[in-house]
């Protein structure tokens, strides 16, 4: 059974569908970079995904490989930014609270932080 580790919801300033690409391929050729993993992370492969609302990414933490990180993105008018709400969850064990603190700091800092300002915000 899942457990739901953390979530936020913030506003990105692109649409569904550019956000749900840079989720995608964050290295993709012509974009911006924004995913800048440490030593102890990996490059998250899809797991699932419906363009341009839903993404699983697996877990960037490879001594935590249950972990999953769930992207749902609100579609908005065409042209305008979408809601995107990222949650952690676990098929895995509940990590210690500073594990948990760290993990949550660091999903937050890679998508409302890089991937946010990659769009020029």
């Amino acid at each position: 059974m899942a457990h739901d580790l953390g979530s936020r919801l913030r506003r990105q300033p692109a649409p569904a569908h550019v956000v749900w690409r840079s989720l995608r391929d964050p290295y993709a050729p012509g974009s911006r970079p924004w995913l800048e993993l440490r030593d102890d992370e990996v490059p998250p492969r899809v797991v699932a995904g419906y363009a341009p609302v839903l993404l699983v990414w697996s877990s960037l933490w490879p001594h935590r490989p249950l972990d999953r990180v769930r992207f749902d993105l609100g579609v908005g008018p065409p042209g305008q930014d979408c809601a995107l709400r990222w949650t952690l969850t676990t098929d895995g064990d509940v990590p210690s609270e500073s594990t948990l603190g760290y993990l949550r700091h660091r999903l937050n800092y890679l998508i409302n932080g890089r991937l946010r300002r990659s769009y020029g915000q």
